[in-house]
């Protein structure tokens, strides 16, 4: 996979999911569920970064691309579960939704430390 195209692509996702969120969705949503779309396109942004940042370290041979492969997978996994239980959330009302966010969390945790161990294993 060629995670610097896929970071991206995650990256315009974001851009556009946010612009539908703050014009689309401005008068269907409450302030609370303004407040989590929003966040979860603050971390789908930030993590998306990550896939590209990773990306760029694999193509300049500055880290491990296996073990950095893994990191992007991971925080791949964290944007679809944390960002998406949260936009689905702020979208449906269905708070239930939120009990899977953390697992989202954990992968971007376990994402970041493992990018930590591949910029360490060059």
């Amino acid at each position: 996979m060629h995670w610097s195209s896929l970071g991206s692509a995650l990256l315009a996702l974001a851009v556009a999911v946010g612009a539908f969120g703050a014009h689309a969705l401005r008068e269907r949503l409450d302030a609370y569920a303004t407040g989590i779309y929003e966040r979860a396109v603050f971390y789908h942004f930030v993590h998306a970064l990550g896939i590209l940042a990773v990306g760029v370290a694999i193509d300049a041979h500055a880290t491990s691309a296996s073990t950095a492969g893994l990191a992007a997978v991971l925080l791949l996994v964290g944007i679809v579960i944390f960002s998406g239980s949260l936009y689905a959330l702020a979208l449906s009302g269905n708070r239930k939704l939120g009990a899977i966010t953390p697992l989202g969390g954990v992968a971007f945790i376990a994402g970041w430390a493992t990018f930590a161990i591949a910029c360490s294993r060059p």
